[in-house]
């Protein structure tokens, strides 16, 4: 299965006194990239179910290299394993730059739970969003 690609923008107030984007403004980058796919893409196919409630468990980021100030977007390449009952899993690849060919600046994954805010407890994902999610299988 092929990558869900996000490309986000790095803002000027995103680098730090080094003039590289800092390491926790990569944190919303990565965020950023994420709800493009589980919101917007999700919720463009029919499954509007994760803007309803979705909760990050776990977060894992592995620095690469620095990411100068640019204006132009960064590429992030998502992938989805280990879905489990109510839990799934994303890696991403984030590229310095907009290209798959611009090296990788940042590895990282993130550990989601469908969540009922209502209800303020894990819920079973649908079998549309496990389908969903099954597209952008590694």
């Amino acid at each position: 299965m092929a990558a869900f690609i996000a490309h986000v923008p790095v803002r000027w107030t995103d680098q730090d006194v080094f003039q590289h984007v800092n390491h926790a403004v990569t944190v919303t980058l990565l965020e950023e990239a994420r709800i493009q796919l589980v919101f917007d893409a999700a919720a463009a196919e029919g499954v509007p179910g994760f803007a309803a409630g979705l909760l990050v468990t776990g977060l894992s980021v592995e620095y690469k290299r620095q990411i100068p100030y640019s204006s132009r977007r960064l590429r992030v390449a998502m992938t989805v394993d280990d879905i489990r009952a109510a839990t799934f899993r994303i890696r991403y690849a984030m590229h310095d730059g907009p290209d798959e060919d611009n090296p990788v600046a940042v590895t990282a994954e993130t550990r989601l739970a469908a969540f009922d805010l209502d209800a303020q407890r894990p819920r079973r994902l649908t079998p549309e969003e496990r389908e969903f999610l099954a597209r952008w299988a590694a």
